[in-house]
């Protein structure tokens, strides 16, 4: 089963117009939609904007029995010669950028207690073939050129507000975890939040002409 994790409605309505649905529950406060679509049997949890949001949601997607997560929607480009408005990208890597225990331990931001590395590598099917890029998520949204200096310092090509902690989740539950961006707006080319409210439901275009082969390329 694919466990889908997705931060917003208009995300998830993607998939869900598209499902046939069998049944639907509630774990850990979030709302499980289970049914199948492209042949797939899908568990869709809409799980809400934010870190901890996405890891209930995590959580809820692998007990409904998810034996890979998958998430799904609109992100942030940090860099123009790197993610195209409304471009595809399948997430290599994901990190933490607003996690920092440097002045304790002396590692590097986003390195999660335990871990030696700050990026958690994701898991990246040879059946999908969209470029690869750096994420990084922290829990805000924002211009700020001091954030921008950050992940781009870390390595970062994209920003969300999710994926390196379903990341964190799916690596503790050992269920592999693919994560596909749509970039609704790029650092550089004006207010970011301006750019999202005129760009998401075009960059959501691009993601539902390839929903089906992101579903299928999940073998």
């Amino acid at each position: 089963m694919i466990g889908c994790v997705i931060a917003m409605d208009r995300e998830a309505d993607l998939l869900l117009d598209q499902m046939e649905i069998e049944n639907i529950r509630t774990m850990y406060g979030k709302t499980l939609h289970i049914g199948k679509a492209f042949g797939r049997e899908i568990a869709l949890v809409t799980c809400g904007v934010g870190k901890v949001n996405a890891a209930a949601g995590a959580c809820a997607a692998i007990a409904a029995g998810a034996d890979v997560v998958l998430n799904f929607g609109a992100a942030g480009g940090l860099k123009p010669d790197t993610t195209e408005m409304c471009g595809l990208y399948l997430i290599g890597k994901a990190v933490q950028y607003d996690f920092d225990l440097h002045e304790i331990n002396g590692g590097q931001v986003g390195t999660l207690d335990g871990e030696t590395e700050n990026f958690l590598p994701l898991y990246c099917p040879a059946g999908l073939d969209f470029p690869r890029r750096a994420l990084g998520t922290g829990d805000r949204f924002d211009d700020s050129p001091a954030d921008h200096a950050l992940l781009l310092g870390l390595g970062c090509d994209i920003r969300d507000m999710e994926g390196a902690a379903i990341a964190q989740v799916c690596k503790y539950a050992g269920v592999p975890f693919v994560s596909v961006k749509a970039i609704s707006d790029v650092y550089g080319s004006g207010s970011t939040a301006e750019q999202f409210r005129k760009n998401c439901n075009y960059a959501l275009l691009s993601l539902k002409a390839h929903l089906k082969e992101i579903l299928e390329g999940l073998d």
